[in-house]
This record gives C-alpha cells, structure tokens and sequence, in this order.
C-alpha cells in the first residue's frame, strides 16, 4: 500500500469519527467559547467543512487560495456541509493517479504562497489539521452540556463508564 492508499484508507475510517463530534455539538453551543481568544465551538465546526472544500479545489486545481467564508445559520447547516463536502473529497481522492500525488501542491493566503509541498503531503497536512481541531472541539463538549462520543475508543461519556 502507498501513501495515497492509506490516505484514502485512513480519510474514509475518519470521516465517520468528524461527524459524530460535529453532530455532538448542541445547537445552543455555537457560540461557545473557552477563551477570548479561542474559537467558538461552531467556528470550528464551519472551518472542518471548508478545509475539506479546499481539499476538493486543491485536487482540481493544484492550488487553493483560503478565504473565509460566512458561516450557515446553524451548526446543522455546517454539519451537512461538512458531510456533502466528505463525500466530494472521497470520491476525487479516490480518482488521483500516484504522478498526481506527487505533483507541487500550492496554498495560498491573500494571494501569496503560504505553504508549497507535493498534493499528498498537503492533503496529510488538511486531514492532521482537521484531527487536531476536531479535538480541540471535543474538550468544548462537557462544558457545553454535551456528551463525547466515541472517537478512537469509548470516552467517559459512553453508557457503562
């Protein structure tokens, strides 16, 4: 197996895992906050989803260039967003060809380079990103009244713990 391979492979096994903790987000947490400084609980519920819109444009474009997009009503909204823009990227990733893979890969913030590496090792990068936020946003849960689900295992808040 390569490393496109097990991408696909590990993309497909985590995507269910970003919608259990999407979906445990309660309606009312959107606006969630553990700090100033953080970002709420529904902000990072819309950046999971358009990390994966911008996954879809850099496989058809070799490039992406991030620019904030208003945020839907609800958190519902984003999550169906987030599972719609999960279906798209499955169905390009499983499509790219190993020269594909390989090929320069380019992120762009106002308009200027911020990141260049192969289309592979940016689509590792998007995907570590969203893990790493996907669990900044399950330790929001508890104190929004929410349950964690199971992620990697059984959390505390699974019946019998």
């Amino acid at each position: 197996m390569n490393t496109r391979e097990y991408f696909v492979q590990c993309f497909k096994s985590e995507v269910p895992k970003f919608v259990r903790v999407l979906k445990a987000v309660p309606e009312g947490g959107a606006g969630y906050r553990p700090h100033p400084r953080s970002m709420s609980a529904g902000e990072i519920v819309w950046l999971l989803a358009g990390e994966l819109h911008d996954a879809c444009v850099l496989l058809d474009k070799g490039e992406v260039g991030w620019a904030p997009n208003p945020a839907p009503a609800t958190v519902l909204e984003a999550v169906k967003t987030y599972e719609k823009n999960a279906a798209a990227l499955k169905r390009r990733v499983a499509k790219v060809k190993d020269a594909a893979w390989k090929k320069k890969a380019r992120f762009l913030m106002d308009g200027k380079v911020a990141w260049e590496t192969s289309l592979g090792d940016m689509l590792w990068g998007f995907l570590f990103d969203g893990i790493h936020h996907r669990g900044q946003l399950s330790t929001y849960l508890r104190p929004m009244g929410a349950k964690v689900p199971s992620i990697y295992g059984p959390s505390g808040d699974d019946p019998g713990k």
